[in-house]
């Protein structure tokens, strides 16, 4: 995690105390800047787009789990790991199925620093739309 990026992004979307002023962050129970929940979130959206969502994506229908286990610190290097949890089709529109995954932003001493539950819409393959 880049520093001037998790400054950035905190800046902009996420002005706490602990995400923006070092000095300040240094007093708090973290002991330092950590990065947004929210910053790590639209990373692991970025890892899901370009590297296991395909043209078949449709969107999400929702998320069922949410948190943030492990602060994510400057120099900290995240991992996505994605496992699917259950696949189902729908029952109003043939040519969707659902998936729901669990996605897990890794850090570099195995610590989990975001857990997330969702339901993605996908087109079926044999499907044109």
């Amino acid at each position: 995690m880049v520093e001037e990026e998790m400054l950035a992004f905190a800046t902009q979307f996420d002005p706490q105390r602990f995400h923006v002023d070092a000095e300040a962050a240094a007093q708090t129970m973290y002991g330092g800047l950590i990065a947004s929940g929210w910053h790590t979130g639209s990373l692991m959206m970025r890892l899901t787009a370009e590297g296991f969502l395909g043209e078949h994506s449709l969107g999400a229908a929702g998320l069922s789990e949410l948190s943030w286990p492990a602060p994510v610190r400057v120099g900290d290097v995240l991992t996505l790991q994605v496992e699917i949890l259950a696949m189902r089709e729908s029952a109003s529109k043939s040519h969707i199925g659902f998936v729901e995954l669990a996605f897990e932003m890794i850090n570099q001493d195995e610590e989990v620093a975001l857990r997330t539950v969702g339901t993605m819409l996908i087109a079926k393959k044999d499907s044109s739309h």
